[in-house]
């Protein structure tokens, strides 16, 4: 069957997802996120690290099961339209691409921050234009930068492991395995954490862009997070071997202290490259999934119509990719985006509760349920654990999303029942 021009071209295997998904997640959050979840939890790090893991499993084995069931482009937004009803998809899609957004920019800005400080925003414009042309030119060709970036950041990681490891000054004393700050801390923390593993959705939004999905999304999926979180775990605690959680959590570039701490000096700005590296993958990401939550919000009316054009040549969502590429680098350009971390972790743990309430509703069987609603729960546990300005902030942008849906949807209906009665 020969596919039809608003058609997205599938292109992407097994390999492909998985480090797509690797991108999005071993990218800027893991040189970031563990000195102020340090702050957040003290001793009780570890124990952060393993209760974003768990909503993270949760989610990611929700987002398979949906994805095989809805392989099309949009993620969260179509399971939650097709499994709970239009309100709550267009809530979904609206935290996933104002959220994402916020992110995007933040991880421009690391970009800048690590390749030239007294340039920063320059510098993010820059990679946000570069990469939003390498997304036009094609998913595949997404994938194969992203495969060399995941292999540049992972080297680099693994030698931070190594020599931390390694040194004199690593001494199993320094894990200090507790919860100094109690349940809040640690929870906040998770909360903290979970920025760093929110990645494997990027999977779900391409399903239009990949091979057999029902088959290789749900494998991709867990995959890709298993992958991170072995990662995670060897990264953590081979710094904190070194650091401490207290001097961690006093870190402002944590790996690269880390690396001077344990006697190499000489490597810390090579974990600086590997930084400004991870957050470009990071960004190459984010964009290309925000850009396919967008096409599909386009599709369906909650979002200007125009957005859900198809390249005829490349095949990609073009104007939602430019649409994107254009507010992030608006805002990399003329705002400071560093506590955007908190506020896109807000968004994205609500997209995620989402999905687990879409899960739930796919059998009835308790059993099949208990994943969902773990995974339901700790999204709710770990958004509202979140420093209380990011709460406010993400909750008032999830109100003012019901308000464009109450504004938009009467309209939207109108026009739908008006193609309905011309055929």
């Amino acid at each position: 069957m020969t596919p039809a021009a608003s058609d997205l071209r599938r292109t992407l295997g097994v390999g492909d997802a998985v480090v797509i998904g690797l991108g999005s997640m071993i990218g800027a959050g893991i040189f970031a996120a563990l000195a102020p979840a340090a702050r957040a939890a003290g001793s009780g790090l570890l124990f952060g690290l393993a209760v974003a893991a768990v909503v993270a499993y949760c989610n990611a084995t929700s987002s398979a099961r949906l994805a095989a069931r809805y392989p099309a482009s949009g993620g969260t937004y179509v399971y939650g339209r097709e499994r709970l009803g239009e309100f709550w998809g267009h809530l979904a899609g609206w935290s996933f691409v104002v959220g994402k957004t916020a992110s995007c920019a933040a991880m421009a800005l690391t970009v800048g921050a690590y390749v030239w400080p007294g340039q920063a925003h320059a510098v993010a414009v820059a990679a946000v234009v570069a990469l939003t042309a390498v997304n036009y030119g094609g998913v595949q060709k997404s994938a194969w930068a992203t495969r060399l970036i995941v292999a540049v950041v992972l080297a680099v990681l693994a030698s931070v492991v190594v020599v931390s490891l390694t040194s004199g000054r690593s001494a199993a004393g320094h894990l200090d395995v507790g919860a100094s700050e109690g349940v809040g801390g640690v929870l906040q923390a998770g909360g903290l954490l979970f920025f760093a593993f929110a990645g494997y959705a990027r999977i779900a939004t391409l399903g239009e862009e990949v091979r057999d999905p029902a088959r290789t999304i749900p494998r991709a999926i867990p995959l890709a997070l298993g992958i991170t979180l072995v990662v995670y775990v060897c990264v953590a605690v081979a710094v904190l071997s070194v650091l401490g959680s207290a001097e961690l959590g006093r870190a402002t570039a944590p790996l690269a202290d880390a690396v001077r701490a344990a006697g190499v000096p000489w490597l810390a700005p090579v974990v600086r490259v590997g930084a400004a590296v991870a957050a470009l993958g990071s960004l190459l990401a984010l964009i290309l999934g925000v850009s396919r939550t967008t096409l599909a919000m386009a599709r369906d009316r909650h979002l200007p119509s125009a957005l859900a054009a198809v390249h005829p040549r490349y095949r990609v969502p073009h104007r939602a990719e430019l649409a994107v590429g254009a507010a992030v680098a608006v805002l990399a350009a003329t705002v400071d985006v560093r506590g955007a971390v908190g506020f896109s972790s807000f968004g994205v743990l609500a997209y995620y509760a989402v999905a687990n309430a879409s899960a739930w509703t796919l059998d009835s069987a308790p059993a099949s349920r208990v994943v969902p609603g773990v995974g339901l729960v700790g999204c709710l546990l770990l958004a509202f654990a979140l420093p209380v300005t990011s709460v406010a902030v993400g909750a008032g942008v999830l109100v003012l999303g019901a308000v464009v849906y109450g504004v938009r949807g009467p309209a939207r209906r109108r026009r739908l029942r008006r193609r309905t009665d011309a055929s």
